[in-house]
């Protein structure tokens, strides 16, 4: 892509109204658009990060043998009504179609995928089964703010389990966890996100938080000194000390919430009537667990972790380009050069940001520090007359300059 043509525009000061540092950022570099408080447009760069983001977590659900689908975002008032949730959630967006039929945007989807299930489920053979989807979810949110991580519009991974018994939803529950870790792992965030135990769900003593320690955060934990679990302020009284080894010392931190597993029981089979025929053809209820993570909140704490005075630094896995080609001078051979070896990259499969601009080079690396792709090509006078090519990592401040065979095998 030729940064010429690209659709974006830098900023040189943070917006007024961004309230941390990840939104500031966001829309300096041109990710995101604000289009009111908790909406975003995500523009050319920042839906490349989205869309890597999400397929991380794809790969790791398919891992664990969900199925994607993809449901409505109007969700019918009946369904909500079978459940006694119309009156008693208020984050809902309810709006009135032809005819006055009631709907809300939907916020969440148990009361889609219960019914959903009730058609594929009829016998135990049927079971386990795991539906994901990714989609946008809309809450009448009360305090939309810190850009996105919390908005009143955006995306979520949210998969369902269905299960013949709590053992069964227990060795998926642990499933989950593990494939929750591998995720943050490949976001880059994994040695700062615990897994968290909240207050108790509608099956359970306890539900279970993702939080990525970060001082924009909005949580609060209790962290384990010795382990990989923490303890969510709002049952800190109730569960002084670690609930995995009995450790007292736990250390208090700021956290963003980035996921969330809970074992749902039949919270929501039992209202659609969603059971299933056993080895004895008695009826039995479906047993169900959900286990859900924001995709636009995972960016922006990613963000939040990984960046420096300049601007982000993404890590490799969801840079929005593998490399960002830069060349300096305005001279034939210069851009000559800068040419060739933005085809070879090309040619090797690498998915390359040209800046092609006819700007300054304090603008040039001004706009990359910004944007923070996380691998750096810079062709110029000064690399031609050396031989080779100019290389960096975005993280790092020493360039080198190496040979395009060199390049080649770092890359």
């Amino acid at each position: 892509m030729r940064q010429s043509k690209l659709a974006i525009k830098t900023q040189k000061e943070n917006p007024k109204d961004a309230d941390n540092i990840s939104a500031a950022l966001l829309i300096r570099g041109g990710f995101i658009d604000k289009v009111a408080s908790g909406i975003y447009s995500y523009l050319p760069l920042g839906l490349k990060v989205l869309r890597k983001i999400e397929n991380i977590i794809r790969e790791e659900m398919n891992a664990i043998d969900g199925q994607e689908i993809l449901m409505p975002a109007l969700e019918p008032k009946e369904n909500w009504e079978v459940t006694g949730r119309w009156n008693n959630f208020d984050a809902l967006i309810k709006i009135k179609a032809f005819g006055d039929k009631e709907f809300t945007l939907g916020s969440t989807h148990e009361e889609i995928i219960t019914p959903l299930a009730k058609k594929i489920i009829s016998s135990y053979k049927d079971l386990p089964i795991y539906l994901y989807q990714i989609q946008t979810k809309f809450r009448n949110e009360a305090r939309a703010k810190s850009g996105l991580l919390r908005g009143r519009e955006f995306g979520m991974k949210d998969l369902y389990s269905f299960h013949t018994d709590e053992e069964d939803l227990d060795r998926y529950y642990s499933r989950a966890v593990s494939a929750y870790y591998k995720v943050f792992d490949r976001f880059g965030i994994g040695d700062e996100t615990y897994l968290t135990y909240a207050s108790g769900g509608a099956f359970s003593k306890y539900s279970h938080e993702f939080q990525t320690v970060c001082e924009a955060g909005e949580d609060t934990v209790f962290v384990c000194a010795n382990c990989k679990v923490a303890v969510n302020k709002e049952i800190i009284e109730e569960q002084s000390i670690c609930p995995k080894c009995g450790n007292k010392e736990l250390i208090e931190k700021k956290s963003v919430e980035v996921g969330n597993i809970f074992k749902l029981g039949t919270k929501y089979s039992k209202p659609f009537d969603l059971i299933y025929l056993d080895e004895k053809g008695e009826r039995k209820d479906v047993i169900m667990g959900c286990y859900g993570m924001g995709t636009g909140r995972n960016m922006g704490t990613i963000v939040e972790l990984f960046h420096d005075e300049n601007g982000i630094i993404w890590p490799e896995s969801v840079s929005p380009f593998d490399i960002h080609l830069i060349v300096l001078g305005e001279t034939d051979e210069v851009k000559n050069k800068a040419e060739e070896v933005y085809q070879q990259l090309l040619n090797k499969g690498f998915d390359v940001l040209f800046d092609d601009r006819e700007e300054s080079a304090g603008v040039k690396f001004a706009d990359a520090d910004l944007i923070g792709i996380t691998k750096r090509v810079i062709v110029s006078g000064k690399t031609l007359a050396a031989g080779g090519v100019g290389y960096r990592l975005r993280a790092e401040k020493e360039e080198a300059i190496i040979s395009m065979e060199e390049l080649m095998s770092k890359l």
